[in-house]
């Protein structure tokens, strides 16, 4: 089938690349614009960084706003979802018996900050269930909310997950966090270009999501999100120039001045943001995203049929997008399955153990069609026999 978007990407046509999800990838526009930003870095590196670099970066979150529906001065660049939630977990007050509450659905290296943090200031980090198969946003958001104690101080949940795909009622319990007087934080990871989003609209304290994945943006550009109120809470997790702005220096911001510059790096993935913004709009992306998810629906549809196994959620929900995870049999050898996928059907898609459920987790991008799908499937079919434990 002739796919107008597929031309557009560098991925390796000989793969059915079913795995967006983890790294993402950048459209060919997208990637030419990062790679001008780069070279006219390199032309005048001081020009560039010490004049420039300010204004560019104020141009570049203009039209991010605008995506997210936030005023720019909200939105810091941060290399990756990972690092906004580093910069939040280290630069809360907590005290000892504070518990950070959050689901067991979360991305690890994210699990393993708060940990880290938590061990530092003699705090717990809970993880509250949300059972599989999941039914509805509410039954999800009482799930959570049974872990709440009077000493919860702090929720940080994703907006979709990464190990089961999973949209969680991140509106519902921000709502309820606001009235309890806990303070929120969203790792939306995998949200945006996936999900319109209004962060405003969302609530939470804060917000930090990848644009290098479903927004289509290069390696290393995502954002942090601060409401006002809660902006000046916000420590910077490399101390630079920011932390004594002078009035010819400071943005009159002191979350723009302690973030918005922390030493030499290549700025070009965030500046390319706005073309691919650009590029999403061009190509109709509402509608995009609409045939993928479709896509994926009938996909998961026949994996169920064929190994005769329940959908883990409901799908014709909204409970996940173009990201979505199918059930595959208890005693499926997972690790070879992986590799003779790859090896034999040159189909890239990632295979999860997750508390004692075992699926696959099928990213359905702008670029895929019927043919990778069908491609995988018929892997499936013809591998699932032969590796079982």
């Amino acid at each position: 089938m002739n796919n107008p978007l597929k031309p557009h990407f560098l991925l390796d046509p000989s793969i059915h690349f079913l795995n967006h999800g983890s790294f993402g990838a950048c459209p060919i526009p997208v990637f030419e614009g990062y790679q001008s930003w780069q070279r006219r870095l390199e032309s005048q590196p001081v020009i560039f960084l010490v004049r420039q670099m300010a204004s560019l970066d104020r141009e570049a979150r203009q039209p991010l706003g605008a995506y997210l529906h936030t005023a720019p001065e909200n939105l810091v660049f941060v290399p990756n979802a990972t690092h906004g939630v580093n910069i939040i977990a280290r630069s809360l007050a907590l005290a000892p018996g504070d518990e950070i509450l959050t689901t067991d659905h979360e991305y690890g290296a994210c699990d393993y900050a708060w940990e880290f943090v938590c061990k530092k200031t003699d705090t717990a980090y809970i993880h509250q269930p949300i059972p599989l198969p999941a039914h509805s946003l509410a039954e999800m958001a009482d799930q959570f909310w049974q872990g709440v104690t009077p000493r919860t101080r702090v929720i940080y949940l994703s907006h979709i997950t990464s190990p089961t795909a999973l949209r969680l009622p991140v509106e519902l319990i921000i709502q309820r966090a606001r009235q309890a007087g806990i303070l929120t934080l969203v790792d939306g990871a995998h949200a945006p270009g996936q999900i319109p989003l209004d962060l405003d609209a969302v609530g939470a304290d804060w917000y930090t999501g990848n644009l290098h994945k479903w927004a289509l943006s290069p390696k290393g550009a995502a954002f942090l999100y601060a409401r006002p109120e809660v902006q000046s809470m916000v420590e910077p997790l490399v101390v630079s120039w920011g932390y004594h702005a002078t009035p010819e220096t400071t943005s009159g911001s002191q979350f723009q001045d302690y973030l918005g510059w922390t030493g030499t790096k290549d700025p070009a993935a965030s500046l390319a943001v706005p073309a691919a913004i650009q590029f999403m709009a061009e190509h109709h992306w509402d509608q995009v995203c609409q045939d993928c998810h479709n896509l994926l629906h009938r996909t998961i549809q026949r994996i169920c049929e064929l190994v005769q196994m329940e959908p883990l959620y409901p799908l014709d929900s909204d409970l996940y997008r173009l990201m979505g995870i199918a059930p595959l049999p208890p005693e499926t050898d997972l690790a070879t399955l992986k590799t003779r996928l790859y090896d034999e059907h040159r189909v890239e898609v990632p295979l999860i153990d997750w508390n004692d459920h075992k699926f696959v987790r099928i990213s359905v991008q702008g670029y895929n069609t019927q043919e990778d799908l069908d491609a995988f499937y018929d892997g499936l079919r013809a591998l699932l026999p032969q590796v079982r434990l």
